[in-house]
């Protein structure tokens, strides 16, 4: 199996908070993308030929600025160059702006079953304060667009800014919950390095609630996404049973997948070796070496077995099923068990913090809450 990620790095303003690989910028050459998308998916085709394909998602940036003609058209292309599962999910992420959710419809025709809308709150101070460009009712009546259009649809939502209490939360999130249809994202306010808002910070401001409030707004979520149906999977990651997001369980669960696009990375198997790739981030960079060499790699790394590993645990106990010890040791020669420091291991699980029984190791509740550390001490 093989998932396929297309990276669009556009967006129409940057918020605050984000450090993806996205920039304000011309998107009106779509034909120039659609063309270097399929050079560069041929590319991996000639490397990965035989392939059946789970997932498509479209990321970003903003891949809702694309046309559907672009969309369809990268779909075309993975059809045409691998065999797609039957029930393969196709997810493009997209903003509740009305002039995107007119393109709804159009997407869902081109082939995208799943949409995730980037809502991030109902309220439209809390909205300008995280940089978003649509208001609260853009936001209700795109979710009212996505049910309409497509058979599965997931939105994002963010918590823990300055200004918000628990109980302001508790109220955001029971909203959520009663438009939500099988899947939500639900993440904490994180000041990433080099970010506006670490800028911001750093001259004195403070944009994130207090620690205090945080760990209640945390376990509030907890407690009402699993008392309406809606239990964690994965540390941010909320779903019905069956629901979950299966593209992102390739990563979790470090199965194969390619990256498309400025700044996209992969991880797949060829020949008994394991690569890592990684994409020149500047869309003007990528499109240029694509053009001469049919791809855009800045990197393909050959993974030693230690550094996979070490990567396949840092994503595993992100899941809150943790990782399955027999389908471990399918992929790696070494057991899980062997890999870690049994005292570090014993002291985890005194401290609550981490369980293992003869199928899993994961990481508790407590754990989960405090996974960078865990990690840092486990590494």
């Amino acid at each position: 199996m093989l998932a396929i990620y297309v990276h669009w790095p556009f967006c129409i303003s940057k918020c605050p908070y984000c450090d993806f690989n996205s920039r304000v910028g011309d998107t009106s050459s779509q034909e120039i993308w659609r063309q270097a998308y399929r050079r560069e998916l041929e590319h991996y085709a000639g490397l990965l030929s035989g392939r059946s394909v789970s997932s498509v998602f479209f990321g970003g940036g903003t891949p809702s600025l694309m046309e559907a003609q672009t969309v369809d058209s990268v779909i075309q292309d993975v059809a045409r160059l691998w065999r797609i599962e039957k029930n393969a999910e196709i997810t493009l992420e997209a903003n509740p702006s009305s002039a995107e959710a007119s393109k709804f419809a159009d997407f869902c025709k081109a082939g995208v079953n799943r949409l995730s809308l980037g809502i991030q709150s109902f309220d439209d101070a809390a909205l300008k304060f995280l940089g978003r460009v649509h208001n609260a009712h853009e936001a209700r009546n795109a979710l009212a667009l996505a049910e309409k259009n497509f058979p599965r649809f997931s939105f994002d939502m963010i918590y823990g800014y300055s200004g918000q209490t628990p109980e302001l939360w508790r109220q955001e999130l029971g909203e959520a919950l009663s438009m939500a249809k099988g899947h939500l994202s639900l993440y904490q306010l994180t000041i990433e390095p080099h970010t506006p808002f670490d800028v911001r910070t750093k001259r004195g401001e403070t944009l994130a609630c207090s620690d205090d409030d945080a760990l209640s707004m945390y376990e509030t979520t907890q407690e009402m996404t699993l008392s309406a149906g809606y239990p964690a999977y994965e540390i941010s990651n909320h779903a019905q049973p069956g629901q979950e997001s299966r593209h992102n369980l390739t990563y979790w669960h470090y199965e194969d997948y390619v990256g498309i696009g400025p700044g996209a990375h992969g991880r797949y198997r060829l020949n008994q070796s394991r690569h890592a790739t990684e994409n020149l981030r500047a869309p003007d960079a990528w499109l240029q070496k694509v053009k001469e060499e049919d791809t855009g790699l800045k990197a393909d790394e050959t993974l030693d077995d230690s550094t996979a590993m070490r990567e396949a645990l840092m994503m595993g106990l992100r899941l809150t099923e943790g990782i399955d010890l027999t389908l471990w040791h399918e992929k790696f020669p070494t057991p899980l068990p062997a890999l870690l420091s049994s005292t570090k291991l014993e002291k985890l699980r005194k401290e609550g913090l981490i369980a293992q029984n003869e199928k899993t190791l994961r990481a508790t509740p407590a754990g989960l809450q405090r996974l960078n550390a865990v990690l840092a001490y486990l590494n």
